[in-house]
């Protein structure tokens, strides 16, 4: 039987999009720091320059605490409307490469180049030209990784931004991977990363060393994805008929609710409703949102989108209790609480490598 042939992925990834648009719309801004959000007391920073990110403004930071760090800073209100068309230019470069494109989200995707349409030999070259090719048509950079996988691929991508590729080939990914931090691995958010440290797992090659018994012991149904992640694996298709879903669960108190605690513990229950559907169909996304209503029956919401999807439950509940928290004090009681998950990656994220473990404790 002959080997399969090794796939060509290309995760694409804008350069600071929302303010870079920004910047190439107004000459005045060019050079300068640069946030995409409001300024006001509870604003949040939707996106920053590289000029910004010199002085720590980072997406998702409290605009009060970017403007400690960075007293120049120019606030710009967000135009989605322009961004969105923006994205459709970019996305329709990438139909002329591949058929197989799978969207993150407005400043990122997976394509599948291994069928070499434009017939350029490489996926390098591929990713060469469509850069190019967006640099010439809408006037922004972005940053490409190339690998035979979407994992490495987007780590890739990381690697030599702003507007620079880097690849990651088959003789080298599973080297590559052991001396990178696991902190920077798609799918292992800060809370996972902090408890992987205090297990003595602060590498690819220390998360390499662990078993899958180990791993399943101490991450439930994400160990399937992080053995293999260690060594490189990564077989997950690049996903064009991909639909963003979400999954949600709330859930009406007895009484209204005015003890922290009492209104946290509801939380992490709904939160653990969420997460053991997410595992169960293997399905994980990079946005958490929470639902508060309010005895006077007005409704609340607060989101955070994470850089990877959440996988590990603890993730899920840290980052619940954390918006929750962002309501008090309160002046009322609630009467309900929701928690959900949205922004898929993919619907086959994470498919389990292995069906029983490859190694003894």
């Amino acid at each position: 039987m002959s080997e399969p042939s090794v796939r060509k992925i290309i995760h694409i990834d804008m350069d600071a999009f929302f303010a870079s648009v920004e910047q190439r719309d107004a000459p005045e801004l060019r050079g300068k720091p640069v946030a995409v959000g409001s300024p006001a007391a509870r604003g949040v920073v939707a996106a920053a320059s590289y000029e910004a990110r010199a002085f720590g403004v980072r997406s998702a930071l409290p605009s009060v605490t970017a403007l400690r760090r960075c007293p120049e800073l120019i606030f710009v209100r967000p135009r989605f409307e322009v961004y969105r068309a923006v994205s459709a230019q970019i996305h329709a470069i990438f139909a002329d490469y591949t058929d197989l494109i799978q969207p993150l989200s407005l400043d990122e995707a997976y394509l599948d180049v291994t069928d070499d349409r434009r017939g350029l030999q490489t996926a390098w070259a591929t990713a060469k030209e469509i850069r190019a090719r967006i640099h010439e048509e809408t006037g922004l950079t972005a940053s490409a990784g190339i690998s035979y996988n979407k994992f490495l691929a987007k780590l890739a991508s990381d690697h030599r931004k702003p507007n620079g590729q880097f690849a990651v080939t088959p003789d080298m990914g599973a080297a590559w991977v052991e001396q990178l931090p696991v902190a920077k691995f798609h799918g292992v958010g800060p809370v996972t990363a902090a408890k992987m440290k205090r297990l003595g797992i602060e590498t690819g090659a220390d998360l390499k060393a662990q078993s899958i018994a180990v791993l399943a012991r101490h991450f439930g149904s994400a160990a399937d994805w992080y053995y293999g992640i260690a060594r490189g694996i990564d077989a997950r298709p690049v996903n064009p008929s991909r639909e963003r879903k979400s999954s949600g669960s709330e859930t009406t108190f007895n009484r209204d609710l005015t003890d922290p605690a009492e209104i946290e513990a509801g939380v992490l229950k709904m939160a653990d409703d969420v997460a053991a559907w997410c595992a169960k169909r293997q399905q994980f996304g990079r946005t958490v949102t929470v639902k508060a209503k309010f005895a006077d029956f007005r409704q609340v919401t607060r989101s955070r989108t994470q850089p990877q999807s959440v996988r590990d439950p603890a993730d899920l509940r840290a980052t619940a209790i954390d918006l929750i928290r962002s309501l008090y004090p309160l002046d009322i009681g609630i009467r309900l609480v929701g928690v959900t998950v949205s922004n898929f990656e993919n619907s086959d994220a994470a498919m389990p490598l292995f069906t029983s473990a490859p190694d003894a404790e």
